[in-house]
């Protein structure tokens, strides 16, 4: 009985990391890596560029999330202010659907439809850095 408790303890440190500050600053590093492969493929009309990019970007921004410290807020009026996680949450699915119909509509030879998306994404982009880490 000791050695399964013993077990699931251990099991559920080893697997219960956190997400840091550095683990999101690993994140915006590779989702602006994400929307430099986009443009670059919107510049050389390459779909294998636009299709790299956009799969690297939704894959990183589902990682995304406020980092334990900003999530356990200890004053409750600021958490209750801030809503990092909803306002997270907002964003990353705002980013995803955009995300989307630039492939779609790049596939689709719309190109500017795709641009459009793609300035929504900045624009979603720069708005989270606003509100959140405050420019």
């Amino acid at each position: 009985m000791k050695k399964i408790i013993l077990t699931l303890f251990f099991a559920t440190v080893v697997f219960s990391q956190e997400y840091t500050k550095q683990d999101r600053i690993n994140d915006m590093q590779t989702m602006a890596q994400a929307m430099a492969n986009i443009e670059t493929g919107f510049l050389y009309n390459n779909s294998d560029l636009v299709e790299a990019g956009v799969i690297k970007l939704s894959d990183a921004i589902k990682r995304v999330e406020p980092p334990l410290e900003e999530r356990e807020e200890k004053d409750p009026m600021t958490r209750y202010m801030n809503q990092k996680v909803q306002f997270t949450n907002k964003i990353n699915k705002k980013i995803n659907k955009k995300a989307r119909l630039i492939l779609e509509r790049f596939n689709d030879n719309d190109i500017s439809q795709a641009v459009q998306a793609y300035t929504k994404i900045i624009k979603a982009c720069v708005n989270c850095h606003t509100q959140v880490r405050h420019w």
